[in-house]
């Protein structure tokens, strides 16, 4: 349930930006929906059209009705991605194009910040070492007095408590009385996130203009830092301004593959979702900055009604509050530059799929609040986006469920699929899903400087297809995933609040096999179903199953710090943080492409040890 204080919205806060502007966007927003409606149209046309060679039934109509389930998120990605390539390929800035807060000049920094770093049972020292770095930046640039940091720790492992209060100590020791450095650990953890920035938000809201949320993995470069304080400080009208977040390099497997893949897609998918989102956009709950008066006053959540698993808090707190923030007023914007703005990526796959859960609860807890008063069209929108891209998972299991039982039937008169239909509703779908990524793709190999980002022409493209084999056949593990999870969720089955698990390990075969024996499971009976049927219609499902049934193998081998460090050494799946390290990056000593060892500047070492020594 939401407050009652931001039930409606404000009339002395009004988005900013002229008439035209507005009737802009209204009309960028009727084209993607009917680009969106058609495309869905068409498909599920195509679709009937390949279930109708021999006959159309009511095992047909269900086929068609989940098929139809997965295409909204899938259809909007694709888009996302035409667009955002015809912006990258016209325009020399697009950023500026989607986000016009951007092009203003600088200003000199009068504003007070608060630095929140988010923690609940953290490494204590990666958040010690990020946070020294980002202090020892804004020192230097001559602004370190317009900020302070705040700790803000919901942990409840007594060796964690400990570590923390021993970290903010020598953060204390070295950065006093430069910079002021708080520690403050709540007993428990109501609201879990959202809930200790609000209790920030009250308690020492009242000293700051904004507050700049970090999670426990974040780093930011102080001029990114500085320069979104500069377009806040310039446009009053702005509530939440969202960097776009990218993975720090690292020697994990799955983190190379996946975060290579995310940097891939996101350049085309952002800047094509700016361009009709607009001052709607989304905020994902860190590396972003949030204005502190109107975020206390309008973006508070209350529990939900009812119990669990959706009831209760809000997990997946950060698109709700965006949309409050827009429905008071304010705008909302994300800064589609892929520069300065900094996470860790999970791992592997088991801890992929612990987080992916946690969202997908959060995400469902949405249903509660689509009927919300008051909402921008955009925020409901995406609110009603998140929940598909979940729902999507068992309406694309049970497609597939059915389909093969389909392939195994005795067809009655003729054949049960039009193999020219088939082949051409295969090749839309797999079109739309890589979309975002093939966009991304040709905009780089187009640019040198863009080849060169990734290590190089030969090296981006065995990346990239290497990394397309790769979310294929994850695909099945994660949809599989979901839907069990989704299942569970039925029966009052919720996620524990737990932290993750951010530095490479291995996982044993056994420990795999525990977590994915159901996708295991389900590889082996539909591949010995399909062998035992129609080989022809068993390759249009072949992908879904092989992934499937590699789930541990591809769980165990990407986990293995051997085989990254590997992957490391040869230079695949390079980012350009890998290729050309920011000295940010640099100071932190992670591992660098190539045969070359991991390093640390001298002249940042004596700080490192400083820091997280003892």
């Amino acid at each position: 349930m939401l407050t009652d204080r931001a039930s409606s919205p404000t009339h002395d806060h009004q988005p900013s930006g002229s008439e035209a502007d507005a009737a802009m966007m209204s009309r960028r927003r009727v084209l993607l929906f009917f680009l969106i409606i058609g495309t869905i149209a068409f498909a599920i046309a195509l679709m009937i059209a390949t279930l109708s060679s021999g006959g159309f039934d009511l095992l047909d109509a269900l086929l068609t009705l989940c098929f139809g389930l997965t295409l909204p998120w899938t259809v909007i990605g694709f888009w996302n991605a035409v667009i955002g390539f015809a912006l990258m390929r016209r325009h020399r800035d697009p950023a500026a194009v989607v986000c016009p807060v951007i092009a203003d000049p600088p200003d000199a920094i009068t504003a007070r910040t608060a630095i929140l770093s988010c923690i609940r049972n953290e490494d204590a020292e990666r958040v010690v070492r990020h946070l020294d770095r980002m202090i020892q930046g804004l020192h230097q640039s001559g602004h370190g007095q317009a900020f302070e940091i705040f700790v803000l720790s919901d942990s409840t492992w007594p060796e964690c408590i400990e570590a923390e209060e021993a970290g903010v100590q020598r953060l204390r020791n070295r950065w006093s009385p430069l910079v002021s450095i708080g520690y403050r650990r709540r007993p428990d953890n109501p609201g879990f996130k959202a809930g200790n920035i609000q209790d920030f938000m009250h308690r020492w809201g009242d000293g700051f203009d904004f507050a700049l949320v970090l999670d426990a993995d974040s780093l930011m470069a102080p001029d990114t830092i500085l320069r979104m304080v500069g377009i806040m400080q310039r446009n009053p009208r702005l509530g939440i301004l969202q960097s776009l977040v990218v993975g720090l390099p690292s020697t994990s497997a799955f983190a190379r593959i996946f975060q290579f893949g995310m940097r891939l897609g996101m350049r085309s998918y952002t800047l094509g979702s700016a361009w009709w989102q607009g001052d709607s956009g989304p905020y994902w709950g860190h590396n972003a900055l949030l204005r502190v008066q109107p975020f206390r006053a309008h973006c508070r959540l209350d529990p939900l009604p009812g119990r669990q698993p959706l009831g209760g808090w809000v997990l997946s707190h950060d698109q709700v509050e965006a949309a409050l923030m827009r429905r008071a007023g304010y705008e909302v914007r994300v800064l589609p530059q892929e520069r300065g703005s900094w996470e860790e990526n999970p791992p592997t796959l088991i801890e992929f799929i612990r987080r992916d859960l946690r969202w997908c609860q959060g995400n469902l807890q949405y249903l509660r609040l689509l009927s919300t008063p008051g909402l921008h069209p955009v925020g409901r929108v995406q609110l009603v986006l998140a929940i598909l891209m979940f729902i999507g998972s068992p309406a694309w299991v049970l497609f597939m469920t059915l389909a093969a039982l389909q392939i195994g039937r005795v067809p009655e008169s003729g054949p049960m699929f039009d193999p020219i239909f088939g082949w051409s509703i295969f090749a839309l779908v797999m079109t739309m899903v890589f979309a975002p990524k093939l966009a991304t793709l040709g905009s780089l190999l187009l640019s040198r400087k863009g080849r060169a980002d990734f290590g190089g022409g030969p090296r981006l493209l065995a990346g990239a297809f290497g990394e397309i084999l790769f979310s294929t056949l994850i695909a099945p593990v994660m949809a599989l995933a979901h839907t069990l999870f989704m299942g569970g969720l039925l029966f009052g089955k919720a996620i524990v609040w737990s932290p993750q698990r951010r530095d490479t390990h291995r996982l044993r075969v056994t420990q795999a096999l525990r977590r994915l024996w159901p996708q295991t499971l389900f590889g082996i009976a539909a591949m010995l179903w399909l062998i035992s049927t129609d080989a022809g219609g068993a390759v249009l499902l072949s992908p879904f199953i092989v992934g499937a049934l590699l789930a541990v193998p591809i769980a165990v081998l990407t986990a293995w710090p051997a085989f990254g460090a590997w992957l490391a050494r040869i230079g695949l799946w390079r980012i350009p943080e890998e290729v050309d390290p920011p000295a940010l990056i640099k100071s932190l000593g992670l591992p660098r492409v190539g045969r070359r060892r991991a390093y640390v500047p001298a002249t940042d070492q004596v700080a490192a040890d400083s820091i997280v020594g003892d």
